[in-house]
């Protein structure tokens, strides 16, 4: 059996710090959406906050990824 705890928590302009971030980095986008294994379409999404609500698990691939660390953190992490 499983048991679910979901929390939301809003991180203002947190798809900026992500495109700034990723502009810092030295490699293209593509290559960047090739270690994530996603789209450049939906790493657009993200960096405009199209995307309502980002899994914690695709925000800390992002932050490994680019090697970084925005700040999120869950009382409970």
């Amino acid at each position: 059996m499983k048991v679910r705890k979901t929390i939301d928590i809003e991180v203002p302009n947190l798809g900026e710090k992500i495109k700034a971030a990723r502009e810092r980095d030295s490699r293209s986008l593509s290559e960047i959406c090739r270690q994530m294994e996603m789209s450049n379409m939906n790493w657009y999404k993200i960096e405009s906050e199209e995307t309502k609500a980002l899994p914690i698990e695709t925000l800390r691939r992002i932050e490994e990824v680019l090697g970084v660390n925005f700040g999120v953190d869950f009382d409970d992490e």
